[in-house]
């Protein structure tokens, strides 16, 4: 039987993969495939379906610069709506007819001979293509610490990212594990259901205001008739996003702002002195991503909603035991504890020249040219991969420059048939240098966080702004990578 073959193969059909397509498709290159794991395209937002899900970006800039105008029910976007527009958009684009959905990749193969990537799937099947697009994103992979007893609770337990709406929390008493972006927006609407919730915290976010609101007809007929407003809108919440990003990388005039912003929010949510002064954050405002909600405080302080600092010490058939001695009895458990978002490409196998191993190479922590080339695997490209992450701002301003600087390279394939381009080891070493340099002084170091590895190595975050991220992926230098000849 022959081996199929396919010129570029992108894994993963979110927002990042889609957009890698999209970008390919529009320069001329006919030959793509999209690998997705999943029964739909969506990523993220097809996978994290828990209630109050929800876009802590607005959605005028949280969608792809060349799908901007889309009639947006809300400021910030639920889940439901954000998947509409990601499946719509794949469809009217003809991108969903690149899609191969149930096919999850397992490893990619450089076959030096060929110079060509072997890719293997889940169920055996291998692939032959020239360049791999891995766009499985940072945050797929849901993360549940290894607590002793955790098999043993007798009620259903079950991530957010992994929300079982089969379990009806009318009247349960709810424990949740984690106070992160997702248990801000889930634990509100779980409290409305439950006879009681204790929230563990091991550390307190900062959570300021939303300004959410839905968008009116007037506004959907005056954006409609003038869809210059809708490019202005976009441009503006481009530029107080670049200025939060700013913010959140330094102690500057921004933050002081945001911080008495915090603080004046929770003053006026939570009148019980002794919890606002458990909800306030041990660490810099920014070391942590900022968290935006209208309804988190209020919940914390309603009558049958408890908050609990002290420390888990193992899980029980009937609840969490923490170290204070105390049981936290519970029909059901739920964790809010995130992603494993510094293990980049868990998921796959990867082996290059000379069978050196991806996470071998990546053991001090992941790094990559720009956050899309790595040395001695030459035609492997990442998006959303190492020192691409935001503290604010939207991703697609990272991803989109990620998809045009990948579709160049491939285009410098099709101009030098049989060759390879492999980012040369010294310019991959001088931007990680640059990268631990920049990030050395930034606030990130301030705390623990998913931002940073066990080894407290920042590998998840650009330290700077969007715009010198696209203006430096805006060319490629060619000098940057060697070509593997014929």
């Amino acid at each position: 039987m022959s081996t199929p073959r396919v010129r570029v193969l992108v894994v993963g059909a979110g927002f990042g993969g889609l957009a890698a397509a999209a970008e390919l498709q529009r320069t001329g290159v006919a030959d793509v495939q999209v690998l997705e794991r999943a029964d739909e395209v969506g990523g993220v937002w097809r996978d994290n379906t828990y209630p109050g899900a929800a876009c802590d970006v607005p959605s005028s800039l949280y969608s792809w610069s060349w799908a901007a105008d889309r009639p947006w029910g809300r400021r910030y976007a639920p889940q439901p709506e954000i998947l509409d527009y990601i499946r719509d958009t794949a469809a009217a684009r003809g991108l969903r007819d690149l899609v191969r959905t149930k096919t999850a990749v397992t490893a990619a193969r450089y076959d030096e001979p060929t110079r060509t990537w072997q890719v293997t799937t889940a169920d055996g099947e291998t692939i032959e293509t020239d360049v791999v697009v891995s766009a499985v994103g940072q945050l797929s992979e849901p993360v549940v610490p290894d607590l002793p007893g955790r098999e043993t609770f007798a009620g259903p337990a079950f991530h957010s990212a992994q929300w079982r709406h089969d379990v009806d929390l009318t009247g349960r008493r709810v424990v949740v594990v984690g106070t992160g972006a997702s248990a801000i927006q889930f634990v509100p609407q779980v409290a409305r259901q439950a006879a009681h919730v204790t929230v563990v915290q091991r550390s307190a976010p900062y959570v300021v205001p939303k300004p959410d609101h839905r968008h009116g007809r007037l506004y959907h007929r005056v954006v409609d008739r003038l869809p210059r407003l809708r490019r202005l809108e976009r441009a503006a919440i481009f530029r107080l996003t670049e200025q939060l990003n700013a913010a959140l990388g330094q102690d500057g005039p921004l933050t002081k702002v945001l911080r008495g912003v915090w603080r004046l929010h929770l003053r006026h949510q939570v009148k019980d002195p002794a919890l606002r002064a458990r909800l306030v954050p041990d660490y810099p405002l920014g070391c942590k991503r900022l968290l935006f909600s209208n309804d988190w405080y209020p919940t914390l302080d309603a009558p049958h909603v408890d908050v609990v600092t002290e420390r888990i010490e193992r899980i029980e058939p009937a609840g969490v035991r923490t170290a204070d001695g105390v049981l936290h009895e519970a029909d059901v458990l739920l964790w809010g504890t995130g992603f494993a978002a510094t293990d980049f490409l868990s998921t796959l196998t990867v082996t290059g020249v000379g069978g050196r191993d991806l996470h071998e190479q990546w053991a001090d922590g992941a790094s990559a040219h720009l956050g899309v080339a790595v040395p001695g695997f030459p035609g492997f490209y990442c998006l959303y991969g190492p020192h691409t992450n935001l503290g604010g701002s939207s991703i697609l301003g990272m991803l989109e420059p990620q998809a045009r600087y990948v579709a160049q390279l491939v285009r410098r394939l099709a101009e030098r048939p049989g060759t390879r381009l492999d980012v040369r080891p010294d310019v991959a070493t001088a931007f990680e240098d640059e990268m631990r340099t920049r990030l050395d002084g930034s606030v990130w170091t301030g705390c623990a966080s998913w931002y940073r590895g066990d080894d407290g190595h920042i590998s998840t975050n650009w330290p700077g702004r969007t715009a010198e991220y696209a203006h430096r992926l805006e060319t490629v230098r060619w000098s940057d990578y060697e070509e593997v000849p014929a």
